[in-house]
C-alpha cells in the first residue's frame, strides 16, 4: 500500500480535530461600533481631547524627569500631586492628566509618590480600621505615624483663550505645572505646554 495516501487523510483528520478544539470568543456587535487606535490623533472637535491629554502628559513627564531635583537627587524623590486647577470655560478632567503623568513617572523608577489629598481619606481610614476596630492581629496591623512625608508637591493649572469669528473658532490652551519643595516652599521646576486648535464653523 502507498503510505503517502494513507498519511494524507490522517494528517487532514488531525488538523481538523485540532481546529475543532480551538475556541474563539464570540463577538457581540451592533455593526456600528468598532475599536480605534487609542494613540491616534483625535480631531473630532477643537475642544480638549485625548490627544491633548496624551501630549501634555508625555511632555510634562519627560521635562520633570530631566529636571535637577530628579537627576541630582541622592535618593528617589517622594512626590505628591495637588489638584490641578481648571481655569478654562469647558469641563476638563484634570485628574486624568495628572494620573497619566504620575503613571509615566512611576514607570521610570526615578520618582516615588505619596498619596495625594484625594486619596488621604482612604489611607487614614485603612490605618484606623487596622488599629482601632479590633479586627486585625496587632502583629500585622500597620502602625499609625509611619507615613512618609513628601519631598515635593506637583501642582498647576490649565487655562484657555477662545476666539470666534463668523466662520472660524480658535482655541488656545496652556497647561502649567510646577514642582514645589514642601519643606522650603521653593519652586524647583516649572514647565508649560501650549496647544492651539482651529476649526471652521
Amino acid at each position: 500500500m502507498n503510505t503517502r495516501f494513507v498519511a494524507l487523510p490522517l494528517a487532514l483528520a488531525a488538523a481538523f480535530g485540532l481546529s475543532a478544539c480551538q475556541t474563539t470568543s464570540p463577538e457581540v456587535t451592533s455593526g456600528t461600533v468598532r475599536y480605534g487606535d487609542s494613540k491616534a490623533v483625535e480631531t473630532v472637535t477643537n475642544e480638549f481631547g485625548s490627544t491633548d491629554l496624551q501630549t501634555i502628559a508625555e511632555t510634562m513627564s519627560r521635562s520633570l524627569l530631566q529636571s535637577r531635583p530628579v537627576t541630582q537627587s541622592r535618593t528617589t524623590p517622594l512626590v505628591t500631586i495637588a489638584e490641578v486647577k481648571n481655569k478654562t470655560s469647558e469641563y476638563i478632567d484634570t485628574r486624568a492628566i495628572t494620573d497619566t503623568i504620575r503613571s509615566q513617572l512611576l514607570k521610570s523608577g526615578a520618582v516615588r509618590f505619596a498619596v495625594d489629598t484625594n486619596a488621604m481619606q482612604n489611607q487614614t481610614d485603612e490605618l484606623i480600621r487596622q488599629n482601632q476596630t479590633g479586627l486585625y492581629k496587632k502583629s500585622t496591623s500597620k502602625k499609625i505615624g509611619k507615613m512618609e512625608g513628601a519631598d515635593f508637591r506637583v501642582e498647576g493649572n490649565i487655562t484657555s483663550i477662545v476666539k470666534r469669528t463668523s466662520d472660524i473658532k480658535d482655541v488656545y490652551y496652556k497647561f502649567s505645572l510646577m514642582l514645589v519643595n514642601v519643606e522650603s516652599g521653593v519652586i524647583e521646576w516649572a514647565d508649560e505646554k501650549e496647544i492651539r486648535k482651529t476649526s471652521l464653523r
